[in-house]
């Protein structure tokens, strides 16, 4: 396996979490957590990009966006800065300026901006914008079917725990509550349904609508998982 691969989180993994997680509701136990406990890359990359996030994002689209950092797969080759990458840019696409500026649906245009900032404005290696944008161009293409790169399966486990509360067995917890309290939710749960229903009546055809035009929207409004936390 190459370097590229393992750094920038390449490998091919099933697409169906029932697959990696073996039939079983986890992998391990959840432990808890501590927010504090989990160092963030500080390179200039991830600064640039963290700082970039916070001021193009909604206060309630950044805080989803750095709570779904998470881990449950430790054999896993990825760095943690490509990882954070992908969760601090894989909603970009929803911005009031960003859903109204193209026909596209929001992941694939936000795929693309997230290309363009890391490779051409950040300078990264390009395999590693690469994998963050195909991460963030299939963050919802959920299925039983074929195979999806490390950092794109984790970022699919990771926003439908957060949007849906589904595979709820990943994540302690107290580690939920800590996280709620270091990046509070403020009504997440609302603010993304709204945000579903608002691309999905400007755009009929959008990507969305394959995980239920009424049923995904409703399911994210009624996160009984995270509504003690909302």
């Amino acid at each position: 396996m190459s370097d590229i691969v393992k750094s920038y989180g390449w490998e091919a993994k099933p697409r169906d979490p029932s697959v990696i997680l073996e039939g079983k509701k986890n992998v391990k136990d959840a432990e808890p957590q501590p927010v504090a406990s989990i160092q963030l890359p500080d390179s200039s990359l991830a600064r640039s990009t963290l700082a970039y996030a916070k001021t193009e994002l909604n206060k309630e689209t950044f805080n989803h966006s750095k709570a779904i950092h998470m881990q449950q797969f430790p054999e896993w080759n990825f760095t943690d800065e490509t990882y954070l990458l992908a969760c601090l840019l894989h909603d970009i696409g929803t911005t009031d300026k960003n859903i109204s500026a193209t026909h596209m649906s929001f992941e694939f245009y936000g795929g693309i901006l997230a290309l363009n900032l890391l490779f051409k404005d950040f300078h990264a290696p390009i395999e590693q914008a690469e994998s963050v944008a195909e991460a963030v161009i299939r963050h919802q293409d959920i299925g039983e079917t074929g195979k999806i790169t490390t950092i794109g399966q984790l970022l699919q486990l990771a926003t439908i725990f957060d949007n849906m509360g589904g595979h709820k067995d990943l994540v302690h917890t107290d580690t939920i509550g800590d996280v709620t309290k270091s990046y509070p939710r403020n009504n997440w749960s609302s603010c993304f349904a709204a945000t579903i229903r608002k691309e999905n009546g400007l755009k009929p055809w959008a990507h969305t609508t394959a995980l239920g035009e009424d049923d995904f929207p409703n399911g994210v409004q009624n996160n009984k998982l995270m509504e003690p936390y909302d």
